[in-house]
């Protein structure tokens, strides 16, 4: 026993040399100042305070700080320290060393980020509230100060990813639904591309594994032929560049796994219907900066005489980059065997930076206007995010839901009358475009005049659009006006003011309602509220007041019987509170049983049996095959969810450890109700095909069927009572036989 003990040592001190030794000669690669002193020490801290410690992989617990360190040296391209508070970060968190003790050893700025990076609880939501959402906000507090702190959490997320095989499938799904929410959108909003694609493949393993093994076996087929397609397409354009003494590196950028099921789920298309699994990349090099553009140009113009380039497919992202600081001239060329395939064009420098973010900024140093533009463009996203951060939502879920708006991915250049060129999020409005350039324009904006004409606060902007905001000093914030912003900025400023003006009508509520009181000799107290709030059926005593300051509720006899009838304090106060929770009840639903005695270690088994204590989500409607998981709320009732549903991917990532486990276990005895949509041209007889394949050939019931046409074309929505998933895909099958039929979809 004690050999073996001692053998495992043995193993365990020669991983862990090797693993740190492997992060130094990294490091020393890099372009880094060489400071190997401090993370030495570092390291040798590290390792003694998690001293015995395993992770639950059966790994000593070292080997997680040194992954971390390397990601961030070899992905991120971070430097001593950043590799010093890597190494530290989970010190402060998981032994009896303090913040200051690392000041004292390390000095302030390896302590600061380590504090940003330590997780806490409690905070500013209230004892219900998710830790998870107050460890995000310490996060990006911190990070608004030094943008390590959050560059550190990445790599501290991507290796907890590649480990997650080790955990519970409910903490699985906690900690992949988070990393997809907040993770993923973050490493891309700073530019970390491969770390992106990466996060999003793991969390797409662990959520989704038959759809992830699936698509990873076909394309690990197509391997052979996409090399071969590749080599076939570049030697030309290889050839023409070789002549003319460019240097230049091609490489074959294959489509990820998660990226590929995306596109499948959002345009509801089939994997052969995707068309650019295989991209190119051209990587040059340029001594000169003030080079990089004209030859992105050039090197478009040698493959453009060679392949037809698509006319609409043209992205210049060279003069104004992303916000992200991403510079590249793609377009997409039709190859001699008649598919399109993308090229994106880019400088060693602009490659550098979209692999690695504003981190590889620090390698260039001239301070060429492109990077200026990109250090503002950085600037002015974290002001954005202080501005969310001082003024904090009342819940987790509307914060992280902010912070979410923020990490818009795809972006368009609006201009304003003088001619300045502002990006914006894909899909926003014109009143979106007010908040951005200054509050008040925004609070008293009532239209704008887009390209000199004019449109409503709703008009969704277009990539060049000229923009002018109209204002007038009467003009007011309404509650519809959320439904017309799309960014973090207008809709935060937006409930600002909500809520300032609904606490001024609590406020002018009060008074109201304390004169009313007073003339019936009644006391302001809990009890008579919580009667008032019965009465007016409205959860909370903030409620009754702003109804009551807004006009919404007038009190009057109903109110005084309910408060001063005597028969109250007995029987009939007691049959209306009855009557009243019974209604709630009801309202609740059917399904919404109580479950005690959960076992968080143990999925849920869904079958004929325990189905009717469970609620199923009326967003996503699973259906017995769906990928699902449960969600216990603070009343103890199970709501089951699409693993991938919208309101799931918001419990994962605030309220994740009330995540569970759940598996279909049903024998196609029951029938769950599904949705789906068609698409076609419309043509005699149509209908009555589409019902024949229904009800004769699949001898399903068609609780619902709606049909609309216009100008040639029918759009229809089908309600169908199913056993599974099979069943659906059979009749989408079966539908898609129609020859006027072009598309059909699940709901």
């Amino acid at each position: 026993m004690a050999e073996e003990t001692l053998n495992r040592e043995m193993e365990d001190e020669k991983m862990v040399s090797e693993a740190y030794q492997h992060l130094i000669d990294t490091y020393l690669a890099s372009h880094h100042r060489k400071h190997v002193e401090i993370i030495n020490k570092a390291f040798n801290f590290a390792k003694q305070a998690h001293k015995g410690v395993r992770r639950l992989s059966g790994e000593p617990y070292i080997m997680h700080p040194i992954s971390v360190a390397q990601i961030c040296c070899e992905s991120i391209g971070l430097g001593s320290t950043s590799i010093c508070s890597a190494l530290l970060h989970d010190v402060v968190e998981d032994t009896d060393y303090t913040v200051e003790d690392i000041n004292n050893i390390f000095g302030p700025k390896i302590a600061q980020i380590v504090d940003g990076l330590t997780k806490i609880s409690g905070g500013i939501f209230g004892d219900k509230a998710s830790a998870q959402a107050e460890s995000f906000k310490k996060l990006l507090l911190t990070m608004s100060d030094d943008i390590r702190v959050i560059l550190i959490k990445i790599a501290d997320r991507l290796h907890n990813m590649r480990t997650l095989g080790s955990q519970l499938p409910n903490k699985q799904y906690k900690i992949a639904g988070e990393t997809l929410y907040i993770y993923a959108p973050l490493a891309n909003r700073l530019g970390l591309n491969k770390v992106k694609m990466e996060l999003e493949d793991l969390s797409f393993r662990y959520e989704h594994p038959e759809e992830y093994a699936a698509l990873s076996a076909r394309i690990a087929d197509m391997k052979s032929n996409l090399s071969t397609e590749f080599d076939t397409f570049t030697a030309p354009i290889r050839k023409k560049m070789d002549d003319l003494n460019i240097k230049y590196e091609i490489k074959a950028r294959i489509k990820s796994p998660y990226s590929i099921w995306l596109k499948m789920q959002n345009k509801h298309i089939s994997f052969e219907e995707i068309y650019d699994i295989l991209a190119v990349r051209i990587i040059f090099d340029t001594s000169e900066k003030e080079d990089e553009i004209s030859e992105c140009f050039h090197i478009y113009a040698i493959a453009s005489s060679i392949y037809k380039p698509h006319p609409e497919r043209m992205r210049d992202w060279l003069s104004h980059p992303k916000a992200n600081g991403y510079q590249a001239l793609h377009t997409t060329l039709m190859s001699k065997s008649g598919k399109w395939i993308e090229v994106q064009i880019r400088s060693r420098r602009m490659d550098d930076i979209a692999e690695q973010g504003f981190a590889a900024h620090w390698k260039y140093k001239e301070g060429s206007k492109t990077e200026e533009e990109s250090e503002n463009e950085l600037d002015k996203w974290l002001s954005t995010i202080k501005e969310i951060l001082d003024d904090p939502q009342p819940n987790s879920i509307d914060f992280l839901d902010a912070i979410k708006l923020n990490l818009y991915a795809s972006e368009i250049f609006v201009v304003t009358p003088k001619g300045e060129f502002k990006t914006m999020p894909a899909g926003c409005t014109a009143l979106d475009f007010a908040f951005e350039i200054h509050t008040f324009l925004g609070t008293h904006c009532i239209g704008a005049k887009v390209n000199h004409k004019l449109v409503p606060l709703s008009y969704k902007l277009k990539s060049g659009d000229q923009v002018e905001v109209l204002t007038s000093k009467t003009q007011k914030v309404t509650p519809e006006w959320l439904e017309y912003s799309t960014t973090a900025k207008a809709k935060g400023k937006i409930q600002a003011v909500l809520r300032r003006e609904n606490r001024e009508m609590q406020k002018k509520g009060e008074e109201i309602l304390t004169d009313f009181l007073t003339s019936i000799e009644k006391e302001f107290n809990s009890l008579n509220i919580e009667r008032l709030c019965l009465l007016h059926n409205v959860p909370t005593r903030e409620a009754l007041l702003a109804g009551i300051g807004d006009g919404r509720f007038v009190l009057g006899n109903n109110d005084k019987e309910i408060l001063l009838n005597k028969d109250n304090e007995k029987n009939n106060w007691s049959k209306y509170l009855k009557f009243f929770r019974r209604k709630n009840k009801e309202i609740d639903g059917p399904n919404a049983t109580i479950s005690d005695n959960i076992d968080h270690k143990k999925p849920l088994i869904l079958n004929e049996e325990t189905i009717s204590h469970y609620i199923i989500c009326d967003s996503c409607h699973p259906i017995p095959g769906d990928d699902v998981l449960g969600y216990l709320d603070d009343k103890k009732r199970i709501t089951i969810h699409k693993r991938q549903c919208s309101i799931a991917a918001k419990l994962k990532t605030s309220d994740g450890n009330h995540i569970l486990a759940a598996t279909w276990d049903t024998h196609k005895l029951m029938s769950f109700l599904a949705t789906i949509h068609l698409d076609g041209i419309d043509h005699l007889g149509v209908l009555h095909q589409i019902t024949d394949v229904l009800s004769q050939q699949m001898n399903v019931n068609i609780r619902k069927l709606n049909i609309a046409t216009k100008d040639g074309i029918f759009k229809g929505e089908i309600q169908l009572e199913v056993h599974d998933v099979d069943d659906v895909q059979i009749i989408c099958r079966d539908l898609k036989k129609i020859k006027e039929i072009e598309e059909v979809t699940r709901f």
